[in-house]
């Protein structure tokens, strides 16, 4: 049985030898690329260069208007002025120079962003995030802000957890910034296969035997599927007539890549899929050395554990008994769902085409493949169609 611990994690051990980290939303209502490319990946180089920076990391989010927040943690107390003078100057200059055209307040995206609202603030938390007409205030266009970083302590397993998420996230951002300078993700086809290309990776490093892999990813579409009732943002039969069409030749990628994970022969990998698979070994032998020396703490409430609020909750810390978690495989899958759905929204990838490459991807275990060492040499990325 979990050991249970009558406390919170809310109470973060202070480091006193790096910087607080510095968050900044910046709202900007068009394909985050140009941002992450032309000014991010400079900004981040030019800070770590110059040993002014301990971590950073990105995601994109939706609540007030669509953004990207950026998470840079200064190397020092003494950089962190010089860091967000940095980063505010460079944002400034890029949104002068690049300014995102669309607005979302003249579009469908509105409808499609209060919807979402109306799922995820169902309750009185919502009225911070909404004006006079009960719907969700928008941000400027072509802005940013500093906000408060709130770690999802609930999400990653306490402070030892998220410790450990955000030295991932480093390298899945810098990952996708990289793959958004040198592929063609602008295009559907190649965003798809990339992303089910990356979740294969993951999924066979954490889950090795088929049947749990084929289980969990079964799982991860039925959560999603859950998660949306009643919006049509996650489909079922559309994924069964898709399924047939790409089936093949993503079964036997799917083989080729389970196939050199198991073998620790990462070498038949092309080499964007290689250091991934590095990674995801590295961080899944991580996950199982915290679960194993009891530091992984999960709250037993099974609540929301949205982005912005991070460990919040109104009831009292001592209503919300932790779980110290060590069987570690319980926690590879419950760590495997959060670290694999922020790659995704690192890409841009939809939580609906998210759904549907888990379901292709789980109904393709279930079928005979071709030789495993088939389509080891031509993993490229053009693989997913459309859903």
């Amino acid at each position: 049985m979990p050991e249970l611990i009558s406390s919170s994690p809310a109470a973060r051990p202070v480091d006193t030898e790096r910087g607080e980290w510095i968050a900044l939303h910046v709202f900007y209502a068009a394909s985050p690329r140009p941002m992450l490319v032309n000014c991010v990946r400079p900004l981040v180089a030019e800070l770590t260069a110059e040993g002014l920076l301990a971590g950073h990391f990105f995601i994109n989010y939706w609540l007030e208007g669509p953004h990207v927040r950026l998470r840079l943690r200064p190397a020092s107390p003494e950089a962190a002025p010089e860091v967000r003078r940095r980063a505010e100057e460079a944002l400034t200059g890029f949104l002068r120079t690049r300014p995102a055209l669309y607005e979302v307040d003249s579009g469908f995206l509105k409808d499609f962003y209060n919807e979402l609202f109306d799922i995820e603030f169902p309750g009185e938390d919502r009225a911070r995030y909404m004006g006079e007409d009960g719907r969700m205030n928008l941000r400027p266009n072509n802005s940013f802000s500093l906000e408060r970083y709130a770690p999802e302590y609930a999400k990653y397993g306490g402070p030892a957890g998220v410790e450990l998420a955000e030295w991932h996230f480093r390298h899945s951002s810098d990952l996708v910034i990289d793959a958004f300078r040198t592929m063609n993700l602008h295009l559907r086809t190649v965003l798809l296969g990339t992303s089910a290309q990356l979740m294969m990776v993951m999924a066979s490093c954490f889950l090795p035997q088929e049947d749990r892999l084929a289980d969990y990813l079964d799982g991860y579409y039925a959560f999603w599927h859950r998660a949306f009732p009643g919006t049509g943002f996650i489909g079922s039969q559309e994924y069964e007539r898709n399924y047939t069409q790409m089936a093949p030749a993503l079964g036997s990628r799917f083989a080729a890549i389970r196939s050199a994970v198991a073998a620790g022969e990462l070498g038949r990998l092309p080499s964007f899929l290689r250091g991934w698979a590095e990674h995801c070994l590295e961080l899944r032998d991580r996950v199982a050395d915290l679960a194993t020396r009891g530091e992984l703490l999960f709250p037993v409430w099974d609540g929301p554990a949205r982005e912005d609020t991070g460990q919040e909750r109104s009831e009292p810390a001592e209503a919300a008994p932790l779980e110290k978690l060590t069987h570690v495989p319980a926690v590879l899958p419950r760590l495997l769902s959060p670290y694999m759905h922020m790659t995704n929204n690192r890409l841009h990838v939809t939580i609906r085409d998210e759904a549907y490459l888990s379901f292709v991807l789980g109904q393709v275990l279930r079928e005979p493949a071709a030789p495993a060492g088939a389509a080891a040499d031509d993993a490229g990325t053009e693989t997913a169609a459309g859903a």
